[in-house]
């Protein structure tokens, strides 16, 4: 039997409405437009090279970074209403935070696996390359701080967010066995052995584990408000939220 109590819960007021999140609410459209520019640019400059055709549809969208980067999109638009409207809610907070994983990962796996090689290889457009890998994955992260969730997120919620990865992994191996093309040089058993793919896909793992744990951590809006309070003497803003007990 579960019952339902009243919890008074410290919610930054700063975040859903006056000036300070109007210009944040903003940003967010733009980089939003920013990035989803970018994907469209690599679409189109690929179709006019004759490179995107019915047959390498799903190859285009079997990258990660091109997978991150629509959801990092859609993420920054949504944020940017919903602070906006002042509507931002749990469910949202727990999608940023997972595109903040997927865009963390975005950037973490190029540097070190993939910075070394031509611009060409990675991207039709140079620019392109900067936006997606770099500038993207940066803002996503930006926003994550500036507008932090309300309440902290728990571990064990945010360890869902790997499901993603893990199913990308699986895909892409299992695709790439049967029509012999990887996204991406580290994912081709080729290249290093089965052995090489099989103790990068722990470390990267275990890195996206941890970094789920930073992002569980990362202080609440609510707990900055208590911290203000203490600093300043002012009572923190409440709202009334249902809880699950017993």
């Amino acid at each position: 039997m579960t019952n339902e109590r009243a919890e008074e819960v410290p919610v930054a007021k700063e975040r859903s409405s006056g000036p300070s999140v109007k210009p944040l609410a903003a940003a967010n459209l733009v980089a939003a437009f920013f990035g989803f520019s970018a994907l469209v640019t690599e679409l189109a400059t690929l179709a006019a090279k004759h490179r995107f055709n019915a047959g390498n549809f799903f190859s285009f969208f079997s990258f990660f970074t091109i997978e991150a980067n629509m959801l990092a999109a859609i993420s920054l638009a949504l944020s940017s209403l919903a602070l906006a409207g002042g509507t931002l809610s749990r469910t949202l907070d727990l999608c940023r935070g997972a595109v903040t994983l997927y865009m963390t990962t975005t950037i973490m796996i190029f540097i070190v696996l993939l910075s070394g090689y031509p611009c060409k290889d990675l991207t039709a457009v140079p620019w392109d390359n900067t936006v997606l890998h770099y500038l993207m994955p940066i803002i996503i992260i930006l926003d994550l701080l500036l507008a932090p969730p309300a309440r902290g997120i728990a571990y064990r919620s945010g360890a869902t967010w790997l499901a993603f990865p893990l199913a990308y992994l699986l895909y892409g191996l299992i695709r790439g066995h049967i029509v012999h093309w990887y996204p991406y040089p580290f994912m081709n058993p080729a290249h290093n052995g089965h052995l090489g793919l099989i103790i990068t896909a722990i470390v990267i793992a275990v890195i996206l584990a941890a970094i789920t744990w930073i992002i569980s951590i990362t202080p609440a809006s609510s707990e900055r408000l208590l911290r203000t309070r203490t600093r300043t003497g002012r009572r923190p803003q409440y709202v009334r939220t249902a809880v699950s007990g017993g």
